[in-house]
């Protein structure tokens, strides 16, 4: 199938050579058994490649299942993937098949891959190089057939630096990348999605569509899209439900947009739509802490970085079908329309140097009042969502896991 017919069949909008080569990428692995790794912003429809890569493939009988890996508690995750035996932990009153033995034969795809935790991770390289997976409470091997597809929009050799991920799991599943480019890289898409979402909610509420002017139009091009595709789909609900005049210029326009439109601030989000007036769910002085929280971070990381040492090394277990075909993805690749160089990860090879310089090293503790201020931003964020921890995560910028796990640290459950 060509780049247009998949579009036209999965619902994909726009014409950037960047969204177009990340198609490509997808019609040409999705005959082989290659593993996938899709890396691209929340919000930009990453979603929408496992199910290409699986419609064009001999598996596209069998069995397709996505998987949530942030929306899993830790305490589950393994019974999930891979199935529990009868009495194997508290409330087993039966056995269970996993997902990987539900999918055999069939396609897998791990949406934000990166929140597994480290022993799931090692079970997961398992089935990825063997096939073979072990059941909670079992030590009988089982064997499966998966074609494994993952995303997430972390940046995992950051995670490696921090002992978060997995190298050898990070290289076994990121064979052929694709890069789904955020919105804000795809300027004269924005338009055409907003005309189609327009006409999407006009139909779902029996009204006109809404329409941009000129100046609204160049607004909505310039400003940066923080939520990519999901975000913008929200607003041109907003604007399609709140006014009631159908031509929409940019001053109205700028009401719905955080930070009023301004195209080179980072987004917050306003507590209405009252424009750029509008008081904001945190304060100055808590996104001061939330940026003081990231520094230290990076700090702490670059620490670790620091000592890592790159060696380009092949791999022999390729086999020759395979490694020509990611060679002739790479030749497609033209270097300028990325803002970063994307390496051949099947020949790159992280090896660390030095890490017993660091083995006595102890962190720096965190300081009281920064503390005290974290557990303060956590707190109000539940008040504010009443508890709803899904939705605090999302305003403090964090995943859901990361959440439970600083509730359970602060002993604020």
């Amino acid at each position: 199938m060509t780049v247009d017919q998949i579009k036209q069949r999965f619902g994909i909008i726009g014409h950037s050579p960047l969204l177009n080569h990340a198609i490509n990428t997808a019609i040409q692995v999705a005959p082989t058994d290659i593993s996938v790794l899709i890396t691209g912003e929340s919000g930009t429809g990453k979603e929408v490649f496992p199910q290409i890569i699986h419609q064009l493939s001999v598996r596209k009988h069998a069995q397709y299942i996505a998987v949530n890996c942030g929306a899993i508690p830790e305490g589950t995750i393994d019974s999930e993937l891979f199935g529990h035996e009868k009495g194997s932990f508290t409330g087993a009153h039966e056995a269970r098949k996993g997902y990987f033995e539900v999918a055999d034969g069939g396609t897998i795809f791990l949406d934000e891959v990166a929140e597994l935790p480290m022993s799931t991770q090692v079970r997961l390289l398992r089935v990825l190089e063997t096939g073979e997976f072990i059941k909670v409470g079992s030590s009988k091997p089982l064997k499966t057939n998966v074609r494994t597809v993952a995303a997430t929009n972390v940046n995992i050799p950051e995670a490696i630096s921090r002992g978060k991920f997995r190298e050898d799991l990070y290289y076994r599943l990121n064979t052929v990348p694709i890069i789904i480019p955020p919105l804000r890289e795809r300027q004269d898409d924005i338009p055409l999605l907003f005309r189609k979402f327009a006409s999407d909610f006009a139909e779902k509420y029996r009204m006109p569509a809404v329409r941009l002017t000129e100046d609204a139009r160049q607004l909505l091009m310039k400003y940066r899209w923080p939520g990519n595709i999901r975000q913008l789909k929200n607003v041109t609900e907003q604007i399609s439900i709140i006014e009631r005049e159908r031509e929409i210029d940019a001053d109205v326009l700028r009401h719905y947009l955080p930070d009023g439109g301004q195209a080179n601030l980072p987004a917050v989000r306003t507590a209405t739509a009252g424009g750029p007036e509008a008081q904001t769910d945190f304060s100055e002085r808590e996104l001061m802490y939330k940026v003081l929280f990231d520094m230290k971070r990076d700090i702490n990381d670059l620490k670790k970085l620091v000592l890592d040492v790159v060696s380009v090394q092949g791999e022999s277990d390729i086999s020759e079908h395979h490694a020509s075909t990611i060679r002739r993805l790479y030749q497609d690749v033209d270097p300028a329309s990325y803002s970063a160089v994307v390496e051949p990860v099947h020949d790159v090879q992280v090896h660390r140097a030095g890490e017993k310089a660091f083995a006595d090293h102890e962190e720096v503790e965190e300081s009281l009042s920064l503390e005290d201020r974290e557990i303060e931003l956590i707190k109000k964020a539940l008040e504010r969502h009443r508890g709803k921890r899904k939705m605090a995560a999302q305003e403090l910028g964090i995943s859901e896991r990361t959440l439970y796990r600083k509730i359970k640290e602060y002993n604020l459950g």
